[in-house]
């Protein structure tokens, strides 16, 4: 694979994985969607379709990585570090440009996002925090155990992936992508309580910068102070992982 080949199809398919991904998210959370409310498990299915979609469009130029954490593992495993950093830049690029793309689908519902100064009830509504809709928020704000939580959840996604390469068959019949994306569903719905689980720094990191640009009304915090966290952790759990295939496998 070219290193052009790399680094458009991890943009292209990065980008499709948070427009599926930021827009499930705007869809489940946002004042006047008509999926309001519909849960976490739609929101992990969301995820779920958003790595289907993007890893089968990005296959054909450059593998369909879509995640930092799996290109580390993958040069882990493998010792072949010369083309990550166009992985990794691509995948940036991408998580950048699919959260400007889910912010243009929802562009009236964001607008939508101010303090009602009356209902018929009487009182004013609340404006919706939107940071949630582009990058992780951890229900219990603890520095430790939300490193724990990504370390140990991307491993539970990087080590399968690279596992699923041993797998007789599955890589001639196409469906490694299909089996991925149900296990990022498994992963939402089995770790994802604590953190969000980002298992991807492009993932959080991109969105969240688009998230400390855009114009949304009431939109608040970044939470800066937090970012570290979904970046370290899946990095550190993408190595583990990698390391751990290389002496096992």
């Amino acid at each position: 694979m070219s290193n052009g080949d790399i680094f458009v199809g991890e943009i292209i398919g990065t980008a499709i994985l948070i427009l599926f991904g930021a827009g499930v998210c705007a869809a489940v959370t946002l004042r006047y969607s008509k999926a309001r409310a519909s849960g976490w498990v739609v929101i992990a299915f969301g995820w779920g379709f958003g790595v289907l979609a993007g890893a089968y469009t990005a296959a054909p130029l450059s593998g369909g990585h879509l995640n930092p954490a799996v290109t580390i593992g993958i040069a882990v495993d493998t010792g072949t570090w010369g083309k990550v950093w166009i992985y990794l830049l691509g995948q940036l690029v991408g998580a950048v440009l699919g959260a400007v793309l889910a912010y243009l689908v929802y562009l009236a519902q964001f607008q939508a996002n101010v303090r009602k100064e009356g209902t018929t009830e009487g009182t004013a509504d609340e404006p919706v925090p939107t940071l949630g809709i582009f990058s992780t928020i951890p229900e219990i704000r603890n520095p430790v155990a939300n490193l724990i939580t990504e370390i140990i959840a991307t491993i539970a996604l990087v080590l399968p992936v690279l596992a699923f390469g041993l797998t007789k068959g599955l890589g001639e019949s196409g469906i490694t992508v299909l089996i991925v994306s149900l296990l990022v569903v498994g992963i939402g719905l089995s770790l994802g309580g604590p953190t969000g689980y980002a298992i991807n720094p492009a993932r959080d990191l991109g969105p969240r910068i688009v998230h400390s640009f855009l114009p949304i009304p009431n939109k608040g915090t970044s939470d800066w102070g937090y970012a570290w966290i979904p970046v370290v952790g899946p990095l550190i759990g993408g190595a583990l992982a990698g390391l751990i295939y290389h002496a096992a496998f």
